[in-house]
């Protein structure tokens, strides 16, 4: 046991002493509600629009020096909360939360770095709060705690961003021993049966020296989506993006495509991905990988349909550079032994990754990486990382759909992750109208060309959005604590 894990539940970071020091002093929530070009299928649910939450954070370090951050999330609905509960009733329900969360992220006023003020959050406050919430509002269904999760993240997010912009620093030089008053060994314990020491540990010692200045991207072949005109009878949307997967492939030059599965229909899904794989051998070099939506309950049903692959499609099968979270994601209640899938395949855990808690018993159930997403808050991916990549696990990045600011966080992350390739990034198939102003700015992170993002107009402090440059109108904010004008 780690002889300083009883400071995380007693005010983590009230006992910091760094004058680089931040704390927050006040708190803003926006809405900004957006609507797909196509539906996006996600397990047995559809996605056809979605609400993004956007955060502003105003803090001060200790010479009281003010500066503030934004941060955003998708509350992707289906994503974070499948069930038979209506749409409406849990989409009602995360904004109700997010309102909450703002109000509680504003009234925690501890000094301390944000890495060290985010695990101190989900430490103390979010699992109170997510159980009052669950009590008091919910009498039908308990909201799971990855949605807890992504409706906290855009404050975490926002911190992370002013911390930067206080200290006139990328956030992503401020994760070492410079300006955290921990090291990793405060924050995590390692499995049993390795040897490993965070001691001395900081994040900076698993992330990229350098930054990446392109990376491959992985386009979302969604359920739903046409491969070949031959199947396409629909109406196109009113633009001129491509619709079907030939298009996509042609005009962004995609060298990796991401399949989504049904995950109870093995018949279609192999066939699936024989059709997929044989349209991206006709494009020369190609990687895929499966995501079974956590809809699988027998590993044997990932195992049969690789097996076939290898055996009849041999090509497609070792392009497959992963298989993605094929069971249910609660790794606490459902304790599969995963490791003949893993003997086959990489296999990477998704939704069940809330935090290294559930990496770590991940890994001891036989999964061998970690798919990281910034929805899950900026705090819990980079201490995920960090764990993962300690245990030897491989890393991947992957995408909620992220449109606008959420992008940018999201691709900054996989550029310091020295990931298994490049990221996911499927906001501009969704809702590129979304994005414009964002674009603007930032081109090589919203348009995909020759199968990569180029992050190079990516600077200056915080995340760099180079907010100041976007022309983003905003409704007013729907809640307000503290101090929010600079």
């Amino acid at each position: 046991m780690n002889p300083q894990k009883s400071k995380q539940s007693s005010g983590a970071v009230t006992t910091s002493t760094k004058s680089t020091d931040i704390r927050i002093r006040g708190v803003e929530l926006y809405y900004l509600p957006v609507e797909t070009r196509v539906p996006l299928k996600f397990g047995t649910e559809t996605l056809t629009s979605v609400t993004c939450a956007r955060a502003r954070v105003v803090v001060e370090d200790r010479q009281g020096r003010l500066a503030c951050g934004w941060g955003e999330t998708p509350l992707s609905v289906q994503w974070v909360w499948p069930s038979e509960m209506s749409y409406a009733a849990r989409h009602d329900a995360l904004l109700d939360f997010s309102e909450q969360l703002a109000a509680a992220w504003a009234g925690f006023a501890s000094f301390g770095h944000p890495l060290e003020i985010g695990h101190a959050f989900q430490q103390e406050v979010l699992p109170t709060l997510l159980t009052g919430f669950n009590r008091d509002c919910q009498p039908h269904e308990c909201m799971p705690l990855l949605a807890g999760l992504v409706c906290s993240s855009p404050f975490d997010l926002a911190l992370h961003d002013a911390y930067g912009n206080v200290h006139s620093k990328s956030v992503y030089d401020t994760y070492n021993a410079n300006y955290l008053n921990h090291d990793l060994a405060y924050f995590l314990e390692p499995a049993d049966d390795v040897d490993v020491d965070f001691s001395g540990k900081y994040p900076s010692d698993y992330l990229s020296a350098e930054r990446a200045q392109q990376l491959p991207v992985w386009h979302l072949v969604g359920g739903l989506d046409p491969l070949e005109q031959a199947e396409f009878n629909g109406t196109r949307p009113d633009d001129d993006e491509p619709v079907i997967l030939e298009e996509w492939i042609d005009r962004d030059g995609l060298t990796c495509l991401k399949i989504k599965l049904r995950g109870n229909d093995a018949v279609w899904d192999y066939q699936r991905l024989v059709n997929v794989g044989r349209i991206a051998q006709t494009r020369g070099n190609y990687w895929l990988t499966a995501d079974f939506n956590c809809m699988v309950s027998d590993p044997a049903y990932v195992n049969d349909i690789l097996d076939r692959l290898q055996e009849s499609e041999p090509e497609i099968f070792a392009a497959i550079l992963y298989v993605e979270q094929p069971f249910p994601y609660e790794l606490e209640a459902d304790r599969l032994d995963v490791s003949s899938v893993a003997s086959r395949k990489p296999l990477l855990m998704d939704e069940s990754a809330h935090n290294w808690e559930v990496v770590r018993l991940g890994r001891s159930l036989g999964w061998t990486g970690v798919a990281l997403k910034t929805c899950k808050t900026q705090t819990g991916a980079i201490l995920s990382l960090c764990w993962a990549k300690a245990h030897g696990m491989e890393v991947m990045v992957q995408d909620l759909t992220n449109p606008m600011l959420a992008q940018i966080p999201h691709v900054l992350l996989a550029a310091h992750a020295d990931t298994m390739m490049g990221v996911e990034s499927n906001a501009m198939q969704f809702y590129p109208r979304a994005s414009e102003p964002e674009a603007k700015v930032h081109p090589g992170l919203y348009r995909r060309r020759h199968g990569q993002l180029d992050l190079v107009s990516v600077h200056g402090s915080g995340f760099g959005y180079r907010l100041g440059e976007i022309d983003r109108k905003l409704d007013p904010p729907v809640k307000q604590f503290g101090m929010t004008s600079l």
